[in-house]
């Protein structure tokens, strides 16, 4: 039960940072890694516009860490993206 309080508020807290991401799933344990593998691939661009993994990877922790979020909750956003990036 802790984990998926856990997973809700870190879902919170992306969806906080990113403006018009929107999520139509009640918040299950895969919607946070899915919405930060969409972000890395670049999915929510023009095919011509996208841009490398890394560039997104780069420009994501970059503006997570930016953010006005909590130091825990930065670090646990910026490891789900790590552990996205080194599934890909």
């Amino acid at each position: 039960m802790n984990e998926n309080v856990r997973q809700e508020e870190l879902l919170v807290a992306y969806l906080s940072i990113w403006n018009n991401r929107k999520v139509s799933d009640g918040g299950g344990r895969e919607v946070l890694p899915e919405l930060i593998r969409r972000e890395l691939l670049d999915e929510n661009a023009h095919p011509r516009a996208r841009k490398p993994v890394l560039e997104k990877f780069y420009l994501s922790i970059k503006r997570v860490m930016e953010s006005s979020l909590s130091e825990e909750m930065k670090n646990a956003i910026v490891m789900a993206y790590i552990t996205e990036l080194e599934r890909l």
